[in-house]
């Protein structure tokens, strides 16, 4: 699977922006605050329908602007297929495949990327919402299908979470449609919690190798899961947590809901008395360790640099080996700034042979030299290719001789990405793709 070609229109601090791409590794370069990250940003969001930079669609939209239009040619095989979004302002958001309307989360079946940027370290470092993150946009990756469970998770969640509220504040009896709730947290928690620990069972092994083969160590990295109905039931004597995920138990679907069930009877009054829902996928999280010792906390900023990154390419690896579509896309934002020469080697190494990567750097000698890079330089919003790898040469998009700009952030409004073209095309009102 690869892209062909990106093209935008009002999409952060693109006006206009047309960028083509090519099979194998793709570079664009570009110091920081030009406009590189907005791009991969533009083709990662297709994949998940959310920003790997920011937690909504608002500062994706160009400022002034009522919508943000994103259309990516994606070919697997010898199959192409056109996929567009438009992004609104206070409106549900559409997408088109080969310009049929659909639901924005139909987009994600189309198209499968693996995006590594500096702001994946909170996996590691930062607070279990960020891993919680990660686990969902996996299991989005890996069955797209996935959406429609987590989406009704979330919405269960908060009409549950609303109905406890409202239950505290007015002093009431515990409501009859308490019951009602908690069947459909648990319908949805239950797939949820299933697919997260097959995904873990899946990706120990993957993580391992990747772990040693970037960093070259005999360290032992682990993924486990702290799971909020293990924790409530432990209160009891009956938790089956474990820090490995080559120990989770092998528990069957109606054993697990019959635990969750029990789990939500013990904090209910507690729920009551908070008004909030304390038991559930949406409070898990994922446990990673390295030497038998937590990564936050103990880990080097090295260690937890190389644990994050073979976390995305551990995925990759199972993606690659599990899809018909073909290799993810891979993309690695501003990444090898923060490798010395011998990891930027092997990372290179672990990647070189996926269909398609996209790299981003602030100066072409961050990336290795030895390879055949299709170089594109990104410049005050303007995308134009490179002939040359010589970072302290004129851009080549004003050396003489060189090709024209591919894309200038100022077009003619005539021949721009208008919104009122977007909104004319056929498409028609669908969901936010949550």
């Amino acid at each position: 699977m690869r892209v062909t070609h990106l093209s935008l229109g009002d999409f952060r601090n693109y006006a206009s922006a047309e960028l083509p791409l090519a099979a194998g590794p793709n570079l664009l370069v570009g110091q920081n605050g030009q406009g590189k990250t907005n791009l991969v940003e533009a083709i990662a969001y297709f994949a998940t329908l959310r920003s790997h930079r920011v937690t909504g669609d608002q500062a994706l939209i160009r400022a002034g602007s009522d919508s943000a239009v994103a259309r990516m040619g994606v070919r697997s095989g010898e199959r192409e297929v056109r996929l567009e979004l438009q992004l609104n302002q206070g409106r549900a958001n559409r997408a088109q495949v080969n310009g049929n309307s659909v639901r924005p989360r139909e987009i994600t079946r189309w198209f499968s990327a693996i995006a590594f940027a500096p702001e994946d370290l909170i996996i590691v470092r930062g607070e279990p919402s960020g891993r919680r993150r990660f686990l969902d946009d996996a299991l989005l990756a890996r069955h797209p299908v996935a959406s429609a469970a987590l989406a009704d998770y979330e919405k269960v969640v908060r009409q549950r979470t609303s109905l406890l509220k409202s239950t505290r504040n007015r002093g009431t009896t515990v409501p009859s449609t308490l019951s009602i709730w908690n069947d459909q947290l648990v319908e949805y928690g239950v797939q949820i919690m299933i697919a997260r620990r097959e995904l873990l069972r899946d990706l120990a092994g993957p993580l391992r190798d990747h772990y040693h083969a970037l960093v070259g160590s005999d360290h032992v990295p682990r993924l486990g899961m702290a799971e909020s109905v293990a924790a409530s039931l432990s209160e009891r004597g009956v938790s089956r947590e474990t820090p490995n995920a080559s120990e989770l138990p092998d528990v069957s679907r109606e054993t697990l809901a019959q635990e969750f069930h029990e789990a939500l009877r013990m904090v209910q009054a507690r729920e009551i008395d908070r008004g909030v829902t304390l038991v559930g996928p949406h409070r898990d999280d994922l446990v990673l360790s390295l030497n038998g010792l937590p990564v936050k906390g103990y880990a080097s900023h090295g260690e937890s640099w190389s644990f994050a990154l073979s976390l995305k390419l551990g995925l990759a690896e199972l993606l690659r080996a599990e899809s018909s579509a073909g290799d993810p896309v891979i993309i690695l934002d501003d990444v090898f700034a923060e490798l010395d020469a011998g990891r930027r080697a092997r990372l290179m190494s672990a990647v070189g042979d996926y269909e398609q990567v996209i790299v981003t750097a602030a100066v072409e000698s961050d990336v290795p030299d030895d390879v055949s890079w299709q170089r594109m330089r990104i410049s005050a919003g303007t995308v134009a290719p490179m002939e040359r790898s010589d970072d302290s040469a004129v851009d080549a998009a004003g050396a003489e001789g060189a090709a024209p700009p591919v894309v200038l952030t100022t077009p003619d409004p005539e021949t721009s990405v208008s919104r009122a073209e977007a909104r004319d095309d056929g498409s028609t009102e669908g969901d936010s793709g949550g």
